[in-house]
């Protein structure tokens, strides 16, 4: 068991007849706490009632909540989903909101010092106050993992590669890594030789790069280990690339095998894109049997 602690977006994800808790940090927050880690997570939420569920939905998950700010002026988080006929979702996102304005704290310190590893995206460096809290942050952890979340307008190359430069480990999709490396004016001809690049230019031993239904890339101290996607009836993709993410990081952190870890976190991802929702409940059965070990 690792402790972790996760750092970002808490939110409300509202698709067009009904809601749901998410926000990247807190989803593979959740999928660690389930895989039993010891999971902190550090946000705001505003005054209101939306903020009051998703308080008590992280404490019903066991996740230590000291690290949750109550903001007086500004709304919880709220995202407007909408899903196209493969169930591939786009996104407005809310602003500004309470998220937006993470305070550091001796608390926040104390939590991400204590922890094995810290979790953190590019979203929620949208705004002055959260970045500088993430900034300050990443001076204690001890292990931090880049969730790259590229979501335009929030987002420049300065911020992107002032975190990549810091992060020991990076999971983008292949979109974003290929727009990232058009940032550098480096567009390789293949995926692995773009994973080389950005290894070398922020100096990261660890890259994982998924491809939707194609499966993902994960590159480990010098070495490729691929996973070519399970074929499963897509539900709704939100929350998939955050389970996928928080498997893969309990596998590593615990010094499974990279190609155990990407078949088992690719499965993981899988299962949940074939449900509603971004949290639903896996068994170890439904696991085994996408990975065909029964």
């Amino acid at each position: 068991m690792s402790s972790i602690t996760c750092f970002g977006e808490v939110l409300w994800d509202e698709f067009p007849e009904h809601k749901k808790i998410g926000g990247a940090p807190l989803n593979v927050a959740v999928r660690l706490k389930s895989l039993g880690n010891d999971v902190s997570i550090i946000s705001s939420i505003g005054e209101d009632i939306n903020g009051i569920e998703i308080f008590e939905f992280i404490k019903k998950n066991d996740i230590n909540v000291d690290g949750i700010q109550v903001d007086e002026k500004l709304k919880t988080g709220t995202v407007k989903v909408v899903l196209n006929a493969k169930g591939s979702a786009s996104y407005d996102i809310m602003f500004p909101r309470a998220w937006d304005n993470i305070r550091l704290t001796d608390t926040s310190i104390r939590i991400v010092k204590s922890s094995d590893a810290f979790v953190f995206g590019s979203l929620i460096a949208r705004n002055e106050t959260s970045k500088e809290t993430l900034y300050e942050l990443l001076k204690t952890a001890k292990y931090k993992i880049f969730d790259v979340n590229l979501r335009a307008p929030y987002y420049t190359k300065e911020v992107l590669v002032n975190l990549m430069n810091q992060a020991d480990f990076i999971k983008f999709n292949d979109d974003e890594i290929f727009e990232i490396s058009d940032m550098f004016d480096s567009r390789t001809p293949s995926l692995e030789q773009t994973i080389l690049f950005i290894a070398e230019q922020t100096n990261t031993k660890t890259i994982c790069v998924t491809k939707g239904e194609d499966g993902a890339i994960l590159f480990v101290e010098g070495k490729f280990y691929y996973n070519s996607g399970y074929p499963i009836n897509v539900a709704d993709t939100v929350g998939a690339g955050d389970s996928f993410l928080a498997s893969l990081i309990n596998k590593l952190l615990n010094k499974e095998n990279p190609q155990i870890s990407i078949n088992y976190a690719s499965a993981v991802g899988a299962i949940v894109a074939s449900k509603v929702g971004a949290n639903p409940i896996i068994s170890n059965q439904e696991i085994s049997q996408i990975l065909n070990y029964d």
